[in-house]
């Protein structure tokens, strides 16, 4: 596939029931840097058998081209995600196509579920990665050998680049274009888009309940909705177990080995969670916030959420002023 007057040529591989912004948050940014540029990028949409697809939430999506006609690779490969992930790995003609052009394209990458139809052509084996937060367990589980990163907004493992859930397209594109012109042009595009060039934290933020559903132990299941519940309460790792009628050391390796983090380092997701909640939906000040979700002073809250979500409270919920909902701090 010849690229045109020096631009980097991007196959974008599309399915039934994709997800619409992981498609459209990595065209925004690349068609806004060859706007900006007058150049930079040749974009292509590509699916089997070249017909149009459907998005998840009904949008018809045109196509460019047949992924069959492709015979020259790209120089990058990105594969978006969606519901109909589940059905587009089992698609042995489209799962080769993506492993032929990969082969010799000089990057690839995914946004979301996406990941999963590049472990399913082999490109994740012995690489780390990540995918939706909802989904990083089944990636785990599917491609043993694949590191995956249930954090990262995106992974670069050489010449593969993985992104977590739907927004994070926007954030991976923003880094190939860094990474292809430079920071000052990725800049640009984000401040014309509204969008972080780096935004702060990474997904565990969204995904602090997350784990809940899966917690098979009758007594963790019960103490994790007691800590959603109850942020101020004793929650050290002696309290705890007492209310799960655990030991202390089983305890601690049965909570981590389940919830796949210490116990210690939950509580505090979880109350920063529930401070979040706060800080976006009320009026009370930041030390009352940390009083109520359990961090006793505003300094403990703020380092945890600099941890966190890497921005400190009063900058968190500075975005909201905007809005009117929330008073002045």
């Amino acid at each position: 596939m010849a690229s045109s007057g020096g631009a980097r040529d991007v196959v974008i591989v599309l399915y039934e029931d994709i997800q619409l912004l992981d498609v459209a948050g990595p065209i925004e940014v690349l068609d806004a840097a060859m706007r900006i540029t007058g150049g930079g990028y040749r974009l292509v949409t590509a699916s089997l058998g070249g017909g149009d697809v459907t998005s998840s939430s009904g949008v018809r999506l045109g196509v460019h081209a047949d992924l069959a006609a492709i015979t020259e690779p790209p120089h990058t490969l990105l594969v978006a995600g969606g519901l109909g992930y589940t059905a587009a790995v089992l698609d042995e003609e489209l799962v080769g196509h993506l492993r032929r052009l990969a082969a010799g394209s000089q990057r690839v990458a995914s946004v979301c579920t996406g990941a999963f139809l590049l472990g399913a052509a082999g490109l994740l084996e012995g690489r780390r990665a990540t995918t939706h937060w909802s989904r990083c367990a089944e990636l785990a589980d599917r491609h043993p050998s694949t590191r995956v990163d249930p954090d990262a907004i995106f992974v670069r493992d050489g010449p593969v680049v993985t992104a977590a859930g739907v927004t994070a397209g926007t954030d991976l594109a923003l880094a190939l274009v860094e990474e292809d012109h430079g920071a000052d042009l990725a800049r640009t595009v984000g401040k014309w888009l509204v969008v972080f060039l780096r935004r702060p934290g990474g997904q565990s933020q969204f995904s602090a309940w997350t784990q809940v559903g899966r917690v098979g132990d009758a007594r963790l299941r019960r103490l994790v909705e007691h800590i959603a519940a109850n942020p101020a309460d004793d929650l050290s790792v002696p309290a705890m177990a007492r209310r799960a009628g655990m030991s202390e050391r089983h305890f601690a390796r049965s909570f981590s080995r389940t919830l796949g983090m210490s116990p210690g380092r939950y509580v505090e997701r979880a109350r920063v969670e529930a401070a979040r909640a706060l800080l976006e939906s009320g009026a009370e000040s930041v030390e009352t916030v940390a009083r109520l979700c359990g961090f006793g002073a505003a300094e403990t809250m703020r380092r945890a959420f600099l941890r966190e979500i890497g921005v400190p409270p009063g900058a968190y919920r500075d975005r909201f002023h905007a809005t009117g909902i929330l008073s002045a701090v």
